[in-house]
């Protein structure tokens, strides 16, 4: 048992034991340590080559909520040590910069690139803010950050001589540019470029000042398989510093590196700004404090420990990016490559677009919506410097293009429709315009909308994953719909996308009644043609504003039902399959199509299953990548009871909630309360909305976003509860 989870059980008993109320549990519960950061950290062992199914590619190291800084060991690379920055939940090598490991004894030899030691880290806490393990089984170290900066504080064994590495010019791909310079006996200075992501460029600059809190009684650098001992510059691949202590008092020694994306100037001012004194346990409480802030938005009762941790884990999760990007001065690199000013709150970057329009931008907007308001004003930024086209998948400052589709366009109206709307709207009309309407319209060298010609003219994409894109340029079609009756009640252009966003029956099939992918002269490929990261029976129901008219295509609800429960027969499919995939976003929806279908009792199953069998509080507990938070938020909704189903559409459908009691602080200052949840009855037998009999699995925002209580009944075996009266589809949105 780990030491958070040693440390809930203690509260859980003095709580049970004080006979204290629910009000009192509520407001002294520290949210931090309920958050166990390891999960979805390591893979199930099925090898390098299943990654992308098996492991959630999260790390356990601490940050704060959107930080600059993950101060952590790698999901790829842990014999490296502890890196400064790393994307939570992305599929590939990212980032990885500056990684810090402490090792006994001398260095005798040059580390070349960190890969020869093995440091058998044992974890002994990991939780919001905070980490600490023991290296080669004789050096405890711990690790919390700031936005910008980290700090460690490292204890050798008593009386030991130690050495801290620091690989300056080491990431997770390949650095082909770096320098670093020791500029004293117990600091040092330099930059680096960021490498690749998924083959990608994302070969940014990252500028970093680091010092020690003694001075080193020995230094030196290291250049490839060259030691050079005493020496104070070093450059390039496979380079970096290290600095050895006698350590004769046996006190502990404190690290702190502060970075920034542009400039050493400005890196330095971060660590001056956020981290300036030696005093780490204030550093960790103030970590502690924020992460306190941020979970305690939402507050859980009623379940058993396991199930609150998974929850509030996944919490966390949801809030580790986008990250800020500007410094404390408000200085940030633009898409431009120029160096721009921050005027109105923070810029950030890190989207995963393609991911988190589906799931985290919904829960960022109600929970949050000033911050998420600020993460679509970058993106509109990053487009205008970047060509005037929407990026769709952001590392620093760099479009790299993974992916496909329009998701930004969605994210942006889901935002909007989730209350995040603090930003210029009619800017971003016209941005998101652009891009769907102007062939070629670019965000650096990425075309935000390819093979746009032919989607406009001939009505379907042709290319290799064509028929994917353009669901999803449907999906976004659809969202500009909405986006544009809400923000501006354009009628006209409502109805001009409306119409763009069936194009999704241009690709169906009469003949084997399934969506299918065309060659360019309209006849038809084979059914497993075109389908990105899934198979075309997951893709099928990636319709979700349409919903009606796609079951009443293929026959009615009845074939929509035969045709679900064989698709739900397996919940871990790979991209090839022909079954649901926990693990991937093209599936994410699907559970809930049930309810369009009058089987709310099969949502409420299947969503159950799903979380009970492919969701454990375990390092290999979740299903696929997490993506930036895009699963964990996936995770929060369905524990919730609530799912944002539709692109564009403030609404949810609805499932049965976990616990007995949930508390939701919204953002725009009223409170939700979700009540009579359970965690062993899945069937909801009744529920009400402000005391109201409520009858149907699909409830409109504007229901709730004033402050609300839900009321659920829950049963241990089906009802009839939202049977008869079906949620609407898109034609009952005009």
């Amino acid at each position: 048992m780990s030491l958070n989870h040693l440390k809930l059980n203690v509260i859980l008993i003095l709580v049970l034991f004080a006979g204290v109320s629910c009000q009192t549990v509520t407001k002294e519960k520290n949210y931090a340590l309920l958050v166990n950061s390891t999960l979805g950290s390591k893979g199930k062992g099925f090898g390098v080559e299943q990654r992308y199914l098996e492991a959630g590619y999260t790390f356990p190291g601490p940050m704060l909520p959107f930080g600059m800084v993950q101060f952590t060991t790698t999901f790829f690379d842990e014999n490296k040590g502890f890196v400064i920055n790393q994307m939570s939940g992305a599929g590939c090598h990212n980032m990885g910069n500056l990684p810090m490991l402490p090792i006994p004894g001398e260095l005798k030899e040059s580390p070349i690139d960190m890969m020869s030691f093995k440091p058998e880290i044992k974890l002994s806490d990991a939780h919001a803010g905070y980490y600490e393990a023991n290296l080669f089984n004789q050096i405890n170290c711990e690790l919390s950050t700031t936005t910008r900066t980290g700090i460690a504080r490292i204890h050798f064994d008593e009386s030991q001589k130690g050495t801290i590495l620091i690989g300056t010019g080491i990431n997770s791909t390949e650095v082909s540019e770096s320098s670093v310079k020791i500029t004293g006996p117990n600091s040092f200075e330099g930059v680096a470029d960021g490498g690749n992501f998924c083959g990608a460029n994302s070969n940014y600059k990252i500028y970093f000042a680091g010092e020690f809190s003694k001075e080193a009684d020995a230094s030196g650098t290291w250049m490839g398989d060259s030691l050079l001992v005493g020496q104070t510059s070093a450059q390039d691949n496979n380079s970096g510093v290290y600095f050895s202590f006698e350590n004769k008092d046996s006190s502990a020694i404190l690290y702190k590196v502060g970075i920034s994306y542009v400039s050493l100037d400005n890196a330095k001012l971060n660590l001056k700004t956020e981290n300036p004194n030696w005093d780490f346990d204030q550093v960790k409480e103030q970590a502690e404090k924020e992460w306190n802030q941020v979970l305690s938005i939402v507050d859980v009762e009623g379940a058993s420990q396991d199930k609150i941790i998974q929850f509030y884990s996944h919490m966390y999760h949801s809030f580790a990016h986008p990250s800020v990007f500007n410094d404390v001065n408000g200085e940030y690199i633009g898409a431009d490559f120029e160096i721009h000013t921050s005027e109105d709150g923070d810029y950030y970057t890190a989207f995963s677009n393609w991911d988190t329009y589906r799931t985290q931008i919904q829960l960022l907007s109600m929970l949050v919506p000033e911050k998420a308001s600020q993460m679509v004003s970058s993106m509109l930024t990053f487009a205008e410097q970047s060509g005037g086209g929407l990026p769709r998948w952001v590392c620093a400052n760099f479009e790299t293009g993974i992916m496909q589709g329009d998701p930004t366009t969605a994210l942006i109206a889901n935002a909007y429709a989730f209350g995040a709307k603090n930003f210029d709207t009619a800017k971003a009309l016209e941005i998101m315009r652009k891009g769907a309407e102007v062939p070629g319209t670019m965000s650096q060298r990425v075309e935000t909308r390819q093979h746009l010609d032919q989607y406009l003219n001939d009505g379907f994409i042709s290319s290799s994953m064509g028929s994917s894109m353009l669901l999803e340029y449907t999906s976004s079609d659809f969202a500009i719909a909405q986006f544009a009756k809400k923000a501006f009640n354009d009628e006209d252009l409502y109805n001009t996308y409306l119409e763009r966003s069936r194009k999704w029956k241009n690709i169906y099939n009469p003949e084997t009644t399934w969506l299918q992918s065309r060659f360019e002269d309209g006849s038809w490929k084979p059914q497993n043609h075109d389908w990105r990261e899934a198979s075309y029976k997951n893709y099928f129901w990636m319709v979700p504003y349409d919903l009606k008219c796609l079951t009443d295509t293929i026959g009615g609800a009845e074939v929509a039902e035969k045709r679900l429960d064989e698709f739900f027969t397996k919940l871990n499919a790979n991209y090839h399959e022909e079954f649901f995939a926990a693990g991937n976003e093209p599936s994410f929806q699907s559970p809930w199509t049930y309810n369009w279908i009058g089987k709310p009792n099969k949502t409420q199953e299947i969503v159950r299953r799903i979380i009970n069998e492919q969701y454990s509080n375990r390092d290999c507990g979740l299903p696929g990548n997490d993506d930036m938070g895009a699963m964990a938020a996936w995770y929060v909704f369905a524990d919730m009871g609530l799912y944002p189903m539709v692109p564009g559409v403030a609404g949810f459908s609805l499932n049965g909630p976990s616990f007995e009691q949930i508390k939701i602080n919204l953002g725009n200052g009223n409170v939700l309360t979700i009540k009579g949840g359970s965690e062993q009855n899945i069937y909801v037998d009744g529920l009400t909305v402000n005391d109201q009999k409520w009858e149907s699995t699909w409830l409109p925002y504007n229901e709730i976003e004033n402050g609300c209580t839900l009321q659920f009944k829950m049963a241990a075996s089906p009802s009839q509860w939202g049977v008869n009266q079906l949620p609407p589809s898109f034609n009952e949105f005009k």
